[in-house]
């Protein structure tokens, strides 16, 4: 017969074993493409408001003014139906770039200390966001090109029937270049959206936890999404308009001659085109 032993803890083992931290979420490694699936299932929730932001920020002398009244002229031109123009290019995008900047952050985080510093954090959100950004730029010139078709006038229209067929005449149209038309802002706006999103949501949930009290959970994670998101549409803004303004264009315009003809036609109200949608579509 086999006796039983049992082992009885010293009282300060016990104490230590109290004191060290449990595991925390942070360490589980998600499949990399976690982050693009989810983006793509939320586009199709706030895609109307993407949509209202890129007309808005296009909008001639003689289109709606406001959220509002942009929001009323679709749908009586274009049906409810219309406020998801461009949906397909829109998930293709957070396919290909969301997929590659949330991968690519996420595998750096893995590499560096539990509690990495905020320029650490800053500098990792803006290269992977900058590559997420080149990754994605062709659906993303499909996705502006499809969203503000209608509000151009018939004989500018491209009347793409989805992403594919876009691409596709993009390509035999204006050939492979085209793919990478407005690289340049768009993504600098990528590393941007992607520091104000991941980095900040990073410091913002540790200073809640540290400097509050705050425990990892639901409610702690949406008050840091808030504040990303708060950030990120600010920070982004700008840059935006020039992106969109570059994708939707017809012929070839530098950044510098966009930013010149915007300041003299709109003054600087335009850095502020569209906040109110993009903040919408973000920060919840």
């Amino acid at each position: 017969m086999s006796a039983t032993v049992q082992t009885i803890p010293i009282p300060g083992e016990v104490a230590k074993m109290e004191q060290e931290p449990k595991a925390t979420s942070s360490s589980i490694r998600y499949p990399f493409w976690f982050g693009g699936s989810a983006t793509a299932m939320a586009a199709c929730v706030t895609h109307p408001f993407d949509l209202l932001k890129v007309r808005l920020q296009t909008r001639t002398a003689d289109a709606p003014r406001t959220l509002r009244s942009t929001f009323h002229n679709i749908l009586k031109t274009e049906g409810p139906i219309g406020l998801y123009s461009g949906i397909s290019a829109a998930i293709l995008r957070q396919l290909s770039y969301s997929t590659v900047r949330f991968a690519i952050y996420e595998e750096m985080k893995q590499h560096t200390s539990p509690s990495p510093s905020f320029p650490l954090l800053i500098a990792m959100a803006t290269s992977s966001g900058f590559i997420g950004g080149l990754a994605g730029n062709w659906a993303d010139v499909i996705n502006v090109r499809m969203q503000n078709d209608a509000s151009l006038p018939l004989h500018a229209r491209r009347n793409y029937k989805h992403a594919i067929d876009g691409l596709l005449r993009m390509t035999r149209e204006e050939g492979m270049r085209s793919w990478f038309r407005g690289w340049a802002p768009n993504c600098t706006r990528a590393a941007a959206t992607t520091a104000g999103q991941l980095a900040t949501y990073d410091v913002a949930k540790r200073m809640l936890m540290e400097k509050l009290g705050m425990q990892d959970v639901l409610s702690t994670q949406l008050l840091a999404s808030l504040v990303a998101g708060v950030t990120t549409a600010t920070v982004t803004n700008p840059i935006d308009v020039i992106k969109t303004r570059a994708m939707s264009a017809a012929g070839k315009q530098g950044v510098w001659n966009l930013v010149r003809d915007l300041s003299r036609r709109e003054g600087v109200r335009w850095v502020v085109k569209g906040w109110v949608p993009s903040f919408i579509r973000q920060g919840p």
